[in-house]
């Protein structure tokens, strides 16, 4: 075998059809394009779906069902989850620190589903009514939150950084201090060279008696 003996199998390829080569083709004179309309032009392009102008099919139908933007952001806990909790404060962030719900969330509701134990205080949560009442009937108590859960979420993010900061600001370690002794040879000017004698000056004005 050798690169220029081979060839493809027989029918698996075909010649590209040449069109507007005579009447004899088939294909001749007009290409296979017809005689006159959009299509036969070139350029005659319309988007997939175009009906000429009327309201096509795509906006015709009616339309069924939705997709919230917005529900990721939001998340659903059942009165049994919450006793993995460690504490009796429930809010976004004990739920985000116990990972019941995203990092991403923004709004919690809690709904019946499940015995509550414990007193719980719930903060910042809205709750559906039957799992408020087995909440107060278990001793606990609703505490209307004072900041939005984006304010809560924001505080969070911030304090997180900080505290990144701090560990990081810890571990750098510091440079050694400059000895006070060698601060001050620092600071001090170079000595000025000693003065010249008023003698040697005088001397030096004088000019040279010439010898007879």
């Amino acid at each position: 075998m050798k690169l220029n003996t081979i060839k493809p199998a027989v029918g698996s390829t075909k010649a590209a059809r040449r069109v507007g080569r005579g009447n004899g083709s088939g294909f001749g004179k007009t290409a296979g394009r017809g005689i006159k309309g959009q299509k036969s032009r070139t350029g005659g392009f319309h988007k997939v779906g175009f009906e000429g102008g009327q309201m096509p099919i795509q906006r015709r139908l009616p339309k069924r069902g939705f997709r919230s933007l917005t529900k990721k952001f939001n998340a659903k806990i059942r009165t049994s989850e919450l006793g993995k909790l460690n504490s009796d404060m429930v809010d976004i962030l004990s739920l985000k620190a116990a990972n019941l719900i995203s990092e991403i969330t923004l709004t919690v509701k809690i709904y019946l589903s499940g015995e509550v134990k414990k007193k719980f205080t719930i903060q910042g949560i809205s709750l559906t009514e039957g799992a408020k009442k087995a909440i107060e009937a278990a001793g606990g108590k609703i505490v209307e939150a004072k900041e939005t859960p984006v304010e809560i979420t924001k505080k969070a993010a911030a304090a997180k950084t900080a505290a990144k900061k701090a560990a990081a600001a810890k571990k750098v370690p510091k440079k050694a201090a400059a000895k006070p002794e060698v601060k001050k040879a620092a600071a001090e000017p170079e000595v000025k060279k000693a003065a010249a004698k008023p003698e040697v000056k005088k001397a030096a004005a004088k000019p040279e008696v010439k010898k007879d």
